[in-house]
């Protein structure tokens, strides 16, 4: 299965937030839309990083409090793991477990089009292994 598909059945909708933005604005966004990481994107398109409920926590412990009115581009990821609507979910289980990271933004074109989380990813494979089986179970009784 392609990343594609993912976002067919999902939808394509992103939460972002601009660089500039608190990060007290982040954790309203993150709960108000019941998500656990935002991509960076100063026009909703173009990607400048991404900051989980992780980035908040570590830079909480090591900063205080004072870091809720900084902007969001002080504790963002800048360097960012994408991948794109041809990528295989095999491919990405991998890679997010091999870089532990728990999001990828969808790119097309330089232009944010999606992003998919590690839940997507378990739950398309699941799927595959599935439709699968039902396949092998209907040869077999065929």
């Amino acid at each position: 299965m392609r990343i594609s598909e993912i976002l067919r059945r999902k939808g394509s909708d992103v939460v972002t937030i601009a660089p500039d933005a608190s990060v007290r604005a982040l954790l309203e966004i993150l709960a108000t839309h019941n998500v656990g990481a935002v991509v960076v994107s100063p026009d909703s398109t173009y990607l400048v990083g991404i900051v989980s409920e992780r980035d908040i926590v570590r830079h909480l412990h090591g900063s205080g409090p004072d870091i809720l009115d900084r902007p969001v581009s002080d504790i963002m990821t800048d360097v960012v793991h994408t991948c794109c609507p041809e990528d295989r979910v095999a491919t990405l289980n991998k890679r997010m477990t091999d870089h532990r990271i728990r999001h990828l933004p969808v790119v097309t074109d330089g232009r944010l089009i999606g992003i998919v989380s590690i839940g997507d990813v378990v739950k398309a494979q699941i799927a595959e292994l599935k439709d699968e089986r039902e396949h092998l179970v209907n040869y077999l009784h065929g």
